[in-house]
């Protein structure tokens, strides 16, 4: 008897676990969210062009040993002009390998008119890559734990 009530307590610990850690998740994807809406509301618009694309292998840490299978990441350079006619470059945060853009293509910029050095790339993945990532994982973990908890009652 005295086994079965550590096996439950656990079992409800690492089931409150998932889904706090989903609910968490989830919480940083909605504020993820919230701010590419923001960011939106209040973005002026220009025409850019990729100038250049930077080629980076992303390491976390320096002591890490270079896995073969590690592939550098091209990040778009975007020039463009804001409204006050001034011409800007910006590095977009978000790579990718194969690059999503070519040297020479034009895309549409999101800059905030007081600090047109903090720019995006008008696109999928530099607005709602992140907010997905996260909420996704999330609901998944949320929901799974949600579901195991309630097998759980209706067993009891």
């Amino acid at each position: 008897m005295q086994v079965q009530v550590r096996g439950q307590g656990a079992r409800r610990w690492i089931t409150f676990g998932a889904i706090a850690f989903g609910a968490l998740f989830l919480v940083v994807g909605l504020v993820l969210a919230g701010v590419s809406v923001a960011f939106l509301a209040d973005a002026e618009r220009a025409q850019g062009t990729v100038v250049s694309l930077e080629w980076r292998s992303d390491h976390s840490s320096a002591s890490r040993k270079k896995r073969t299978d590690d592939k550098p990441v091209a990040y778009p350079v975007v020039e463009y002009t804001s409204a006050q006619g001034t011409p800007r470059t910006f590095r977009s945060s978000t790579g990718s390998n194969p690059p999503s853009y070519e040297v020479g293509e034009r895309v549409e910029v999101l800059y905030r008119a007081d600090s047109p050095d903090e720019a995006r790339i008008n696109g999928f993945a530099s607005l709602w890559l992140l907010p997905l990532i996260f909420g996704g994982i999330g609901l998944v973990i949320a929901g799974i734990g949600t579901a195991v908890a309630l097998a759980g009652r209706r067993r009891s």
